[in-house]
């Protein structure tokens, strides 16, 4: 079966997180990813939080799968001449250097499109161009100052980041839509172009529905928010409101262990035959509960009743049972249910790769299921293992040209 990205090249200049995922998510639909790293050290994940002594990380190998590896010293002239040779047989170039980094190297825009107007260069940064252009950026600080972190956690408790890596993978898969575009773009006009994507404008684009209460809130206080939020300037962080309109919460279940949890949301519709599955029917008739409008002043007592129930049920069978009546609802996961997860595994959500430092390693799968590209999971390139392999067959280096190439540390 042929891959949605079929003779598309990347040259992966890459490293940590936000441009690994991207590339991946490329090389996962069929690129042929070339990762491009400084000889002796490589990408500095290889060697952060190992579990392993004499293996690339956890960090490193599920960011960098399906891809191939070269070493290029960029500081030799015969480095940056190999790399101009693979810059011409590309398609894409993907960085995320610091601001200049590049450009100071002799590859800037100007020269790469000099080198090959076909190129989509794309730039991964913390933040856009502008005042802060030049600021460094990490996970955290791209979700605070992105308003992610000002809107989540409790309403009278510090700002929270969020679990989930939006800051740097997020953009990662902002980056992916944007390079696919410019692809796409190309086959009408012929030309590369330079793609940029801001690690804050992409935590800013996950945010929009805070944005939205951000003006509702000018005309009057928000009546969804578990708090009171008249005369506030600033959309408050609101705890486990579900933030669509209906009430949300997340309660206990048996046996209470620190993820013992279902969230649930209690639509209009579903009052009724809520009541009756926790046993309280009559709250279905209840002057204080009847309606949704009765409900949002008393959200403590209608969670409060459904927590009584739940905190008898384990929650997957909470999970099965609210699912009857049409509730909306999720158990909460944690990382090991969700490596044993059998749903997720046939979907192919977890994936098992065989690695040869560390044996096999379990994975996140691709996110973009395609019925006609299938994912064929490798593993990720020990440090320079395609060296002989791309600037052999792919830029037409000989043996004793790679030897020599070894001996002066280009490679």
């Amino acid at each position: 079966m042929s891959k949605a990205l079929q003779g598309v090249r990347i040259c992966d200049m890459t490293h940590v997180q936000s441009g690994p995922s991207a590339t991946q998510i490329l090389a996962w639909l069929g690129a042929d990813v070339i990762k491009v790293e400084m000889p002796g050290r490589g990408d500095i994940t290889r060697g952060q939080l190992r579990d392993l002594p004499d293996a690339d990380s956890l960090y490193f190998t599920m960011l960098n799968c399906n891809k191939r590896g070269i070493t290029l010293n960029l500081k030799h002239e015969r480095g940056k001449a190999i790399l101009r040779k693979l810059i011409q047989t590309s398609d894409v170039l993907v960085e995320n250097f610091a601001p200049g980094v590049l450009a100071r190297q002799g590859f800037g825009w100007d020269e790469l499109r000099a080198l090959n107007p076909r190129l989509i260069y794309a730039s991964i940064k913390g933040f856009g161009s502008g005042p802060y252009a030049d600021f460094k950026a990490y996970e955290p600080i791209a979700q605070a100052m992105g308003g992610a972190m000002s809107t989540t956690g409790d309403f009278d408790g510090p700002p929270l980041v969020t679990g989930a890596q939006i800051g740097d993978s997020g953009t990662g898969i902002h980056a992916v839509a944007a390079i696919l575009a410019a692809l796409f773009q190309r086959t009408h006009t012929g030309r590369g172009q330079a793609v940029e994507v801001a690690m804050q404008d992409a935590v800013l684009n996950l945010c929009r529905v805070k944005m939205r209460d951000q003006q509702r809130l000018a005309h009057g206080p928000l009546k969804e928010y578990p708090v009171d939020t008249g005369g506030l300037h600033a959309v408050p962080r609101a705890g486990n409101a579900s933030g669509g309109g209906h009430p949300g919460a997340a309660l206990a279940c048996h046996p209470g262990g620190p993820n013992d949890y279902v969230y649930l949301i209690v639509q209009p519709q579903i009052w009724a035959p809520l009541a009756r599955l926790i046993g309280r029917p009559e709250l279905a008739e209840h002057a204080d509960f009847a309606t949704p409008e009765a409900r949002l002043h008393r959200l403590a007592d209608v969670f409060g009743a459904v927590e009584a129930w739940t905190r008898t049920v384990p929650k997957h069978e909470v999970m099965a049972l609210l699912n009857e009546i049409d509730v909306p609802c999720g158990p909460v996961l944690d990382m090991q249910d969700l490596l044993e997860d059998k749903a997720m595994a046939a979907r192919g959500m977890i994936a098992e790769v065989a690695h040869p430092q560390r044996g096999t390693f379990r994975t996140v799968g691709c996110p973009l299921v395609l019925s006609d590209s299938a994912v064929d999971y490798t593993a990720s390139p020990l440090l320079g293992q395609h060296n002989a392999e791309v600037l052999g067959e792919l830029l037409g280096y000989g043996e004793q040209e790679l030897e020599a190439l070894r001996a002066e540390g280009v490679i």
